[in-house]
Parts: C-alpha cells; structure tokens; sequence
C-alpha cells in the first residue's frame, strides 16, 4: 500500500463514523496476538488537561532510561504526532506498513469493519511492541468506558478535570459524563484525580470503592504551589509522597500547575511499585513541550495560538490573556468553533478581552460556520468579523496588526492545526485531523 493509499484508506474509515464499544479493537487486537499486554501503561481520561498531563508523565518516565510510548487525540499538524517513541513521532513510513497490516487481518474478519480511532489504536499498540515499549501513556480519545483504549490494563489510572464535553455521546449531565470516565478504572488499579466537582468526586469514589482501588485526589492527598507564572513559562512547588521545590515548565498557564502535580504523583504510585524506576521529575518536567496550548508560534506579529476548544479551556485561557495584556496593547483574535461545542460559553470568557473578533471556519464538516458564529456574538453585543478559512482569517489578523498586538488563534484543536500548516509547519496525513 502506498503513502497515498494509506491516505485514502484511513479517511475512507470516517464513512464508519463513531463506534463506541470494545468488541471490534477486542477482535482486531486478538488476531494480532494482544500487543496492548506486551508493555506496561497508563491510562489517561478527563475533559481537559490530559493531553498535557500525559506528556508530562511520559516526559518523566523517560528520564529512568526505558523506552516510552505515548498515545493522543487529536493530531494537531501530523497524524504521526498521535504516536510516539521516546519522544519520537512514529514514521511515516510505520504508519503506511502498520495500516496495511491492520487492513489486510480485518478483511479477514468476517463481518468486520473498524473505524478510523480503532486503526490509530491497533497502529500505536503494534507500534509500541514492534519498539520494544516497556512503559506507555494512553490518553483516552472520548468518554473511557467505551473508548477503543480501554482494552489496556494499566498500572495506575488517571483523570483529568472532567466538565461538560460531547454530551451528545457521554450524557446531558456532569454525572453521566463522569460515570463514562471512571469507566477506565480497573479492580485494585489506584486512581489518581485532578480537583473535580462535587458530583463528579462522588462518582468516582463509588466506582474507586466498587473496584477495590485506592482513590488520591488533587488537594487532599497531593498539591501544588505556583511560585512564579510568565507568559511562557511555569514555576511551582509540589507536595505529595515528596515534596520538590523550584519545579519548572516551559508550559504556560496557571492551570498547568495542577496537571502537573497529576502527572508527578502517578509517577510517584509508579516508582512505588516499581523501585527499579528511577525517575528525575525535575529533569522530565522542565524538559516537556505540548504544542498547541499556549503556544507562541510566530514572533512578528505575535501569533498565540491554543486548543480551547470547551467552557473550562476558554475560561483557562481568558485567565492567562488578562495577564498578557499587562504586556500587549491589544488583542485580535482568530475563532473558529465546532458547531457541536458550547459556542456560546466557549465565547463568553473571550470575546470581551478582544479589541478584535474574526469567526473563521478550519476545513472540517463539524466546524460551525463564520456567519452563525458571528450571529451569536452579536446577540451577545459584540461585533466581529468573518473570514472563510483559517488562512484568510489570519491574513485578515495580520492586517489589523499593529505593534505592541498580540494575535491569538483558539476556539478548536482543528483551528489551531490549520494555522499552524498555515504559517508554515509541514502537515504528515493533516486531512485526517477531524478523526
């Protein structure tokens, strides 16, 4: 199969839709001999921060000398950044020939067809044993219960801040969407959780007790202290089984700190249970990068771009932007929205911080277009601009642009994907980022 054909066959998968259910990654992960149990992992869900807190943890383990897998959804430029070893994307070449088998055993199958997040699944999990994979950080792509990576047994589970995210598929409440989370959790796996709502914490604890698993949450069992916040940067202290003073991030954002003391107390479950595991949290800390949060991607003019793509996200984000206009004159920001989102509570943090506002639509059949989104803004008492894509909204930015501005791009991970290709990044299979 050529680099084309893979193409063509992993976004012809999107004709399958979304399948939530473990029967078909089960059956495709049986023919190819169980490669999920050739390496130890862990298991990563939540609404926000657990693209972030997977990083940081894969980051850490590496500094111990094994090698390291790591697993996220979505890709922002490249589909290869999905999949990494050692802090390496898988090649584009794997990919072609790790699609090609996964194609080949499931014509075999009868009755059979996986949809695209299954073939990225199969394709990593394979990946990692073909490398030797000793341990591996999985991010959940939706919900954990039903999600494709939930075949793994992991060695400790870990959960993100939970908040309203694809109620369409999870639930319409806070505690339907939490119960599809805590499905990740397994009998006698401990849990680590960020600071979560009330009815959130209650349904994790029935199903942390209901599986004999120990229950850390963030503010009761472990901490962390922001000693120093720049616009590029991160210091803080933890408290948890130790305590690290002078912790450093070159990740941006107040609400890094709590991801990280996340990702620090896994660790520290891990070196637990394995004490040959020796890890340099600080060394693994300073050393992360995560693009796409908080992300300077140009230096004249500034360009910012971030992946906020829910309430929680913007609000995070608005948070850092009153900072940043302690620096900037202004700032002109770059929207474009899923229709499917909370458009209007992704805006309301946002749009009063911007001396500009274009609605722009990325190249995806679920983006909300310009003019519906221009149209809310204004039942809200703003009034923006639009612009058909993301390149011309960016043009667009640019000529409003005068020194001391700043220009943000948010609103979708698919947004901020199509600005980076646009302002220069080299795209690996980026058509299919809406998968």
């Amino acid at each position: 199969m050529s680099y084309e054909d893979t193409i063509e066959y992993l976004y012809g998968l999107r004709n399958f839709g979304m399948k939530l259910g473990l029967d078909n990654i089960s059956r495709l992960m049986s023919e190819f001999g169980n490669p999920q149990d050739s390496f130890r992992s862990v298991h990563i869900a939540g609404t926000n921060g657990k693209g972030s807190t997977s990083a940081m943890l894969e980051s850490m383990l590496r500094t111990a000398g094994v090698t390291t897998g790591l697993f996220t959804s979505p890709h922002l430029v490249s589909f290869t950044e999905r999949i990494r070893v050692n802090g390496c994307d898988i090649p584009e070449q794997e990919v072609v020939d790790l699609a090609e088998q996964v194609r080949a055993v499931s014509a075999r199958i009868p009755d059979f067809s996986p949809t695209f997040f299954e073939v990225a699944v199969a394709v990593a999990f394979l990946y990692f044993r073909k490398m030797n994979v000793q341990w591996a950080v999985v991010e959940v792509g939706m919900g954990g219960r039903l999600d494709a990576t939930n075949i793994v047994l992991p060695e400790v589970t870990v959960i993100s801040p939970v908040d309203f995210d694809h109620s369409e598929f999870l639930g319409a409440s806070l505690t339907e969407i939490a119960g599809e989370k805590a499905g990740i959790i397994k009998h006698g796996v401990p849990v680590l959780t960020a600071a979560q709502r009330p009815e959130v914490m209650e349904v994790l604890k029935q199903k942390a007790e209901g599986s004999g698993s120990a229950l850390f949450g963030y503010g009761r069992d472990f901490s962390s202290q922001i000693t120093a916040d720049e616009l590029v940067s991160l210091r803080f202290d933890y408290t948890g089984k130790e305590e690290y003073r002078g912790l450093s991030l070159k990740l941006a954002g107040r609400h890094q700190a709590q991801n990280a003391a996340l990702a620090v107390r896994a660790l520290e479950e891990l070196m637990d249970r394995h004490p040959d595991l020796a890890c340099d949290v600080r060394q693994g800390l300073n050393k992360t990068h995560w693009p796409g949060r908080l992300e300077f991607v140009k230096d004249h003019p500034p360009v910012l771009v971030d992946g906020a793509h829910n309430p929680q996200a913007a609000a995070a984000l608005a948070e850092y932007l009153r900072k940043a206009l302690e620096l900037y004159s202004r700032v002109i920001m770059v929207l474009g929205i899923m229709g499917d989102k909370d458009r209007e509570g992704i805006m309301k943090p946002l749009l009063s911080l911007a001396a500009e506002v274009i609605f722009t639509a990325p190249a995806c059949g679920r983006a909300a277009s310009p003019e519906a989104l221009a149209a809310e803004a204004r039942s809200l008492g703003y009034f923006p601009k639009t612009a058909p894509t993301v390149a011309e909204a960016l043009a667009m930015a640019e000529g409003l642009w005068f020194q001391g501005d700043l220009i943000v791009v948010t609103g979708s991970f698919y947004t901020i994907g199509e600005a980076k290709e646009t302002l220069g990044q080299e795209g690996v299979l980026a058509r299919l980022r809406e998968w």
